[in-house]
């Protein structure tokens, strides 16, 4: 006696050995022993012999049709025996009833399964979805094996074309696109980014590292949407000064202009002006929410994503030849001593005659022009005016410079066609000085009268060596000051936007916009410390990116560097720091030459080799 079991969920033959009426020994048709439940026998029958049973079975199944089996099984519920006989007109013997077994069994989307040898047609709406399910899943099965096979061969399939930035980015998994990537990425044993790459799919690097930043903090794009028109007030007071401003020539965003007018008693009036965003971005406005979602506008080597729209910038910056709203500190500053006299606060239209720019201004305006008493330019009595009261300001603080501290450089950095220029810029030129020691007085200066009204603000601080933002005030130890509120780049930094909507409360005794220990204050600093923070890494790759293609640029094959620690160098000329594995151990400060190797613009790293110690170069 053989007999047709269920094992695992397939039909197998065996040899009945023994029947113990709820369980049953059998041989399998592969010889082995095994023990089975009597509820796993579907079927005994004497002949042929397991083996053959099963070839014959499946001649059988493979001679049917299901299609016709379904049309022909009607809607209701039957056994595999009836549907045999009724299909093929007799009493069906033990290989056909189990050929027709074998296709109900695997033909699931035809016929579900109801019991034990039981079956019931699927309906005629829910089978033509599933054999289009079948349709659609073969046709992607050949899709995904043909894009597999182009792009392991390092070609990208036109249909991946559009595709490529949601595959780096943002890729949705479950579609067929990042399932070609992924499968070929491994296939290649290359990673998603490099296997793009190899296929021509990222043609500038630049892009790709924009696109990821973007991609990544800018979600919906960078456009700003449609918003309303803003509404400022026409009754400011006309101040009586001539202002200029001082900044790069790439900016757009002027923030601050300074005026100096000397008092009859000889003290001098010095008036540090700040644009007033304030005055027409209304807390929880549609402008502000624009604001407090980017948080400070991103800088990097030739262009910027700007906080604000540039409609809105230019109803507020200082442009030259206007009457722009200011709020305005004014310090009546002690000639000769330039001790700080009085200070007071004031909202105004300030007239702006020129915004001057460091690039034309450093020609005139240098240590050296001011050693000497040299030169004849507009605005000289009153940059040299505030040159001193800046050294003033700086003694103020304890920052004395120490002529014996080296001084480090900064870089500007100048894209124009593709091709990059790198500027560097002596920290404590007059024209920084100047800047930074103003811009730090109006900073502490408004933070310390926050504080002494018990104003909530966002302060900078310092203590333990540690840098962080608070809504608490305290000392900035780095800076040698009592307080420090950011307030001075309101059209640049959401931070000063809320600090100068505090100021403005409190220059009009009106209650403060963010009360004591508002929730929404630390909210905002969160927030903008890790936007901040992101969007200065961003500024860094990218400056890091432009000192590579620079080397490129000008086919560098040596150059000077110098040891910050360990194998870790600062390359000349330029911000990038990079590790060099073949340097010897070497004292840091040592000048060193080192051979540019290989570059990869993708991770924005260099390969270099050590050369030779500055002294023994040539």
């Amino acid at each position: 006696m053989y007999l047709l079991y269920e094992e695992d969920g397939e039909f197998k033959a065996g040899t009945l050995v023994a029947d113990n009426d709820s369980s049953l020994q059998i041989d399998s048709q592969f010889g082995k022993r095994i023990k089975l439940r009597a509820a796993q026998v579907i079927l005994r029958f004497v002949a042929p012999p397991p083996a053959e049973f099963m070839q014959a079975v499946n001649a059988v199944r493979a001679d049917l049709d299901v299609d016709f089996l379904w049309e022909v099984a009607g809607d209701a519920e039957f056994s595999y025996e009836d549907l045999a006989r009724d299909y093929f007109g007799h009493a069906p013997s033990a290989t056909e009833m189990a050929g027709v077994l074998q296709l109900l069994h695997a033909s699931p989307m035809y016929f579900y399964r109801k019991g034990r040898g039981h079956y019931k047609p699927a309906p005629a709406e829910a089978l033509l979805a599933a054999k289009a399910g079948v349709l659609r899943r073969q046709k992607e099965a050949e899709q995904l094996a043909a894009w597999v096979a182009e792009l392991t061969q390092f070609r990208l399939p036109d249909e991946l074309q559009p595709e490529v930035m949601g595959l780096l980015f943002a890729p949705d998994k479950q579609k067929l696109p990042w399932k070609a990537v992924e499968t070929a990425a491994h296939n290649t044993g290359l990673t998603v980014l490099r296997l793009l790459a190899r296929c021509g799919a990222i043609p500038s690097e630049h892009d790709y590292h924009y696109q990821r930043f973007v991609h990544e903090h800018f979600p919906r794009g960078i456009d700003f949407p449609a918003l309303p028109e803003l509404v400022l007030p026409d009754d400011l007071p006309l101040a009586e000064v001539e202002a200029f401003s001082i900044d790069d020539e790439s900016t757009t965003e002027i923030d601050d202009a300074f005026s100096v007018r000397q008092l009859d008693d000889g003290s001098w009036q010095v008036g540090i002006h700040i644009a007033v965003p304030a005055l027409g971005i209304l807390p929880d406005s549609p402008l502000d929410k624009v604001a407090r979602n980017r948080l400070s506008t991103v800088y990097y080597p030739g262009g910027k994503v700007t906080m604000l729209p540039d409609d809105v910038v230019a109803r507020f910056s200082l442009d030259e030849g206007r009457a722009c709203p200011a709020l305005s500190m004014y310090l009546v500053v002690e000639d000769i001593s330039w001790k700080v006299l009085s200070e007071r606060t004031v909202l105004e239209r300030v007239p702006v005659a020129q915004n001057l720019r460091h690039e034309v201004l450093q020609h005139d305006f240098n240590e050296r022009s001011l050693a000497d008493g040299t030169g004849e330019y507009r605005w000289q009595r009153e940059l040299e005016m505030l040159w001193r009261l800046s050294g003033a300001l700086e003694a103020g603080r304890g920052k004395t410079p120490d002529p014996a501290q080296p001084v480090r450089a900064d870089y500007v950095f100048r894209v124009e066609d593709g091709r990059v220029s790198i500027i560097d810029r002596q920290r404590g030129n007059p024209v920084d000085r100047l800047v930074s020691e103003l811009m730090i007085r109006v900073n502490a200066g408004w933070g310390s009268w926050l504080a002494k009204h018990d104003i909530a603000g966002l302060y900078r601080t310092q203590e333990n060596g540690k840098v962080k933002m608070s809504t608490r005030p305290g000392p900035h130890v780095g800076l040698g000051v009592e307080n420090y509120a950011w307030s001075s780049s309101p059209l640049r930094r959401y931070v000063d936007l809320v600090n100068q909507r505090q100021i403005l409360a409190l220059l009009h005794d009106e209650p403060a916009v963010y009360p004591p220990r508002s929730d929404t204050l630390y909210a905002i600093l969160r927030d903008f410390e890790l936007a901040y923070d992101a969007y200065n890494e961003f500024q860094r790759r990218m400056e890091r990116f432009w000192c590579l293609r620079w080397l490129v640029q000008e086919n560098v094959q040596r150059i000077g560097a110098q040891v910050i620690k360990e194998n870790l160098v600062r390359v000349a000329g330029m911000p990038l720091v990079a590790r060099v594995p073949s340097m010897p151990e070497l004292p840091v400060g040592t000048l060193i030459e080192v051979m540019v190797g290989e570059m990869d613009m993708l991770e924005v790293d260099v390969q270099l080799t050590y050369c030779a110690a500055a002294d023994n170069v040539g």
